[in-house]
């Protein structure tokens, strides 16, 4: 991963985003020696915001089978029907 000073992306900020977008390496901005951000291109970004949706819904699938919130098949369909006419 590349790492860039804050102060290095103030002056060459049009330099480091056509880097990254053209090695689509994340670049990790620190200020004072310390990770202060990381930079990523867009389409990863977006790719990321979905995968995590997904997990995210997948967690909230697994809790409620823990707790018995379930349905049946038909019960399911039953109150899908709006949607799957």
């Amino acid at each position: 991963m590349k790492v860039e000073l804050v102060t290095s992306l103030k002056r060459q900020a049009t330099k480091i985003l056509a880097d990254l977008h053209s090695s689509k390496e994340p670049v990790l901005i620190t200020e004072h020696g310390q990770p202060s951000a990381y930079l990523v291109d867009i389409k990863d970004y977006e790719l990321m915001q979905k995968r995590l949706a997904l997990l995210e819904g997948l967690s909230r699938g697994e809790r409620d089978l823990l707790h018995g919130r379930t349905y049946s098949q038909n019960e399911a369909k039953k109150k899908m029907s709006k949607w799957l006419k």
